[in-house]
């Protein structure tokens, strides 16, 4: 579905150049519909609970009264919140990275990030924490293998999320999967039932089977929008650094395994061989190392990769379209200058505000010998 929603909106988006909006879609509203659906059960438990409560005090009715609040509570729409073992850069930290993140927010025509995490994936994201809080995610294997434009231009991309939206991950549509998903384990059928315990599977069987439908549905109605989102995220980055820039950034996304491979090697190579995997000597030069050898990979088998990513479909994930026609959109659309320039005394700026967490992370990467892929 990915990939056939990825080439609809290519050949679209492709013949509408200049005119891309992210307006809002048939499919988008009934998503809305189906999630306040969701959420209105929700309610309705919370409200039948309460009832029985008030209206049973003291006798058997405040049981189901109880059960009801409960089950209500555990489906409630929840807000994102920052893990907790989260590194994160606040704004007294790195006062010019997020100078240069609002600069670029502004010619996105949108606000910048409230909190910036750093960690150790070859990829980056947004999202919102709470009702208005922004979270701007950059994993720093990707962030130290990018030229400054192309790190401008990643920066641009995510950012331009929040000038379209992304309806799968807001916050009515995307607590509605969270509740979806909590009644989908609870009516999870028994493993090795008993007679009784067949019975309640059987039971279970149609409301399992409606929630699973509601899921797929959801699916179907937000994945457009969602790869059409990552369209015009694109074009932010392009606006932003560069359309040489952002196309840089999809050769980089698509040597992604090579990122990680190669971190996890050179860990691996600090732990066997460096005076102690705890240590701080252990962990210098993993970062150069790392830029040194995307950067000893040649013209060729970058193109080697495109073919491939090509052949695969590949693509960051699902909510994605395949990279191979991202990059595509880019070389084909009228070239963008940088409305943002990161020269090298600014971007020098930047790499000693995450110094700390840089040499952080690189000793909990050898320290433990591998980063997830």
């Amino acid at each position: 579905m990915a990939q056939r929603y990825g080439e609809q909106l290519f050949a679209e988006l492709g013949a509408a150049a200049g005119s891309r909006r992210n307006g809002r879609t048939a499919a988008g509203f009934v998503a809305y519909a189906i999630a306040l659906a969701v959420h209105g059960v929700t309610v309705a438990l919370a409200a039948a609970g309460l009832w029985l409560l008030v209206a049973g005090w003291g006798g058997f009715r405040m049981v189901p009264g109880l059960f009801l609040l409960v089950l209500a509570w555990s489906l409630r729409p929840r807000p994102n919140r920052l893990p907790k073992d989260a590194r994160v850069l606040l704004r007294a930290d790195a006062p010019e990275l997020y100078a240069l993140i609002d600069e670029i927010a502004a010619t996105m025509g949108t606000r910048g990030v409230d909190v910036v995490v750093v960690d150790d994936d070859a990829n980056a994201s947004v999202t919102q924490l709470g009702f208005r809080r922004r979270l701007l995610t950059v994993g720093l294997p990707l962030w130290e293998v990018l030229t400054p434009q192309q790190r401008v231009a990643l920066l641009g991309h995510e950012l331009g999320h929040f000038t379209h939206g992304d309806t799968r991950h807001g916050m009515v549509v995307g607590s509605a999967y969270h509740s979806l998903t909590t009644w989908h384990y609870y009516l999870s059928g028994i493993e090795q039932p008993n007679i009784l315990e067949f019975l309640v599977n059987m039971v279970y069987l149609v409301p399992r089977g409606l929630i699973t439908g509601i899921v797929i549905l959801l699916d179907l109605l937000t994945a457009q929008a969602s790869q059409r989102g990552e369209y015009l995220a694109d074009a932010a980055a392009a606006r932003a650094g560069s359309t040489e820039a952002a196309a840089g950034l999809m050769d980089r996304l698509l040597a992604a395994d090579s990122i990680m491979t190669t971190l996890n090697r050179e860990a691996n190579r600090r732990r066997m061989h460096g005076p102690s995997r705890t240590s701080a000597p252990a962990a210098e030069g993993l970062w150069e190392a790392l830029t040194a050898h995307m950067e000893s990979i040649p013209a060729s088998e970058h193109e080697r990769l495109r073919c491939v990513g090509a052949l695969r479909g590949h693509s960051v994930d699902a909510s994605h379209p395949p990279t191979h026609l991202r990059l595509r959109l880019l070389l084909e659309s009228a070239p963008e200058p940088a409305s943002v320039t990161l020269d090298a005394a600014r971007s020098d700026r930047v790499a000693g505000e995450l110094s700390d967490v840089r040499a952080a992370l690189a000793r909990d990467i050898v320290r433990d010998g591998f980063v997830n892929m």
